[in-house]
């Protein structure tokens, strides 16, 4: 009984688990973000890649 209650302080206390939490919370953080600024960033990107596209036209025209 003291050897499982050993055992699971130790795990309790095993902070290895930590960062695969951070990774995982700020992965959420960002899908969040670009959930709600989607809108926003497709209209960037397609202003970008348009403007892209015009500067292309000039150089190879």
């Amino acid at each position: 009984m003291k050897n499982m209650k050993n055992a699971l302080r130790a795990f309790w206390e095993d902070e290895e688990g930590l960062g695969t939490l951070e990774i995982v919370l700020i992965i959420a953080v960002v899908i969040i973000l670009a959930l709600l600024f989607k809108d926003w960033i497709i209209a960037l990107m397609e202003k970008l890649m348009g403007d892209a596209d015009d500067k292309a036209n000039e150089i190879f025209n």
